[in-house]
Parts: C-alpha cells; structure tokens; sequence
C-alpha cells in the first residue's frame, strides 16, 4: 500500500510540477505549441495508467501532457518537443497535441476530437485476432461524446468483444458549453450501459481510488470478453487552451472550482502519504522531481532546432 501510494504520487506531482513549469515560461516564446493542460485531472491518467501493463496501449486526446508523463515517466523528449527541438520526441513537428511514446505504450494522441477512439477499437481487435493479451485504453473528454464516431465504435467494440477501455475524462463541459446544452439525455453512464459493455463510474479525485477502479475493469475485460467504458469526472482548472484561469469569461464558475480545489488529486495524495512517510521523505521525493524537471529545461533551451529538410522525413502519404 505504501510503495503503491509512493509511485502514485511522484507521477501526480511529476505532472504538476512540469506543467507550472510550462505555465511559468510559457509567454517567455520559447515553447512553439499551444497548450491543452492536465491540472485537475491528474488523478484520472495516472490511476488509469500505473494500472495498465507497460505493453498495454495507451491513446488520447489533445489534454496530452498527463497522459505521456505518466505512461513515460520522462521529462527530456517532453520539454524538448515543447520548445520545437530536435531532441524532441518527435523532433518539435508534435508539439503538445500530438505526443506519443511507443516503447511506453502511448501509441498516439490527436489534435482532432474522437479521432482516436476508432483507432483504438482497430488496436484491439488485432489484439484479439493475435492473443496477445494486450489491452487497449482510449481517452477522451465528454465533448468526444457528441461525436458519431464515439457511439460506432462503442457499438461495434461491444458487437466484436474487443479489449478495449473507454475512459471518458467528463468535465461536463466541451470548450465552452456545458453538457446540459449539448445532451438529449441526462446521464451519458445510463445512455452507455444500455450497449453491451460494462460501466464504472466515479466523481473521485483519489489516484488511488481512480487505480482499483482501473483494475476492476480490466478484470472484467478479461472475465467477460467484452468492452468497459469509464465514466470519469473531473474539473478543468484552466482555460480551454493556454496556460491562465478563465473564470472571468462567464462561462464557468468559480464556486465550482473551489469545491474541486478542495479535494485537489496532488494535495489530497501527498497528505495521504503523511500516514506512511516523514514530512522530509516526501519533500525528498519533490526536491527530485523538480531538480529533473529544471534540468530538463535546460537541455530543452540549449539544444538545437532540427533543419528544414526534417519536415518531410517520417511522413507517410
């Protein structure tokens, strides 16, 4: 139980760190992409992710910075794609919206809503048909709800029996619109049981929590051949896209988000690991953590830009 909460809880504050860290030198120029941040939901990709195999397969949305860091565990490739440079994972032609790390399992993230969740239903069919005993975890936000191509391929996943994990990361609201404005129904778990496939929901914020929860699911792919989709809620706590608190544009309230920050997913697992650890156990763990962090900025800022000629290599058409 401790070493579990121990792993958890450098992955929750790996992704913390880094990502103030893109908020702190983000308007410095230096970092070439837009940015869709993690912060707040860092319990949902890390529970989902420290559950899943090394070998298993990983593929996401935009919101891509949680998900890599806690799948890859490495901050250098990361920083360096940030700033556009050739020691970037893919070079700098990536940047934030499209992370992907294969050796760890993330096969791809997609700037464009729902394109991954067909792709992933693609993996693990070929899982099925070579026995390999991989699973297949695709994440999306709520807004990937209202896509066509979300309902096909749940309902073929569930038609085919495919090992795959549906993980809806719901924040209730898509950009801008809350769920109330773009549903016809009320509650998108009720809409999803009805399909063949098994359905696990939670509001919590406890990595921990959100891992078991992980766990259970899996065990049920396997137990049952069938699909299982996650119901996860969470809240957003910056803009849409960039790196500031949006509170001000009317569209989200700040009451809500102090309801949240109370049971921050960072906060809430370091005071868990007060049962287990001294306070400068912990603060051993940050301090190295942000020395990696810093270091890896470093070699970001030095390193070069990859020459034109690189546009087109490693692209397919």
């Amino acid at each position: 139980m401790k070493d579990l909460n121990i792993e958890l809880y450098r992955k929750l504050y790996l992704i913390r760190k880094a990502e103030d860290a893109v908020r702190r030198d983000y308007f410095s120029d230096k970092m070439k992409t837009p940015m869709h941040m993690s912060t707040g939901g860092e319990a949902i990709c890390v529970g989902v992710c420290h559950a899943l195999a090394n070998t298993d397969q990983v593929m996401g949305t935009y919101r891509s910075h949680g998900i890599y860091l806690a799948k890859s565990g490495e901050t250098d490739q990361f920083f360096a794609e940030m700033y556009g440079k050739a020691t970037g994972m893919a070079k700098g032609k990536a940047g934030s919206m499209h992370l992907t790390s294969p050796k760890s399992g993330l096969i791809c993230t997609s700037a464009i809503v729902g394109t991954t969740i067909p792709v992933a239903a693609g993996a693990a069919y070929a899982n099925k048909m070579q026995k390999n005993g991989k699973m297949v975890a695709v994440f999306f936000g709520d807004g990937a709800i209202d896509e066509g191509v979300f309902w096909e391929t749940l309902n073929s996943a569930c038609v085919m029996k495919l090992p795959v994990l549906f993980v809806c990361e719901d924040n209730d609201i898509a950009v801008h619109i809350p769920g109330k404005d773009r549903h016809g129904y009320r509650s998108i778990s009720e809409v999803v049981e009805r399909f063949d496939c098994t359905v696990f929901t939670s509001d919590s914020t406890d990595a921990e929590v959100i891992h078991k929860l992980t766990q259970d699911a899996l065990k049920t792919i396997r137990d049952s051949g069938r699909p299982a989709f996650m119901h996860l809620k969470y809240f957003r706590y910056l803009e849409h896209v960039g790196v500031n608190e949006d509170f001000n544009q009317g569209y989200r309230d700040r009451i809500e988000y102090e309801k949240w920050r109370a049971k921050d997913p960072v906060d809430l697992q370091r005071a868990k690991l007060l049962r287990w650890c001294k306070e400068d156990e912990i603060r051993a763990i940050e301090t190295e953590i942000e020395s990696r962090i810093e270091q890896s900025i470093k070699k970001a800022d030095a390193a070069p830009f990859s020459a034109p000629n690189e546009l087109y290599e490693d692209v397919l058409a």
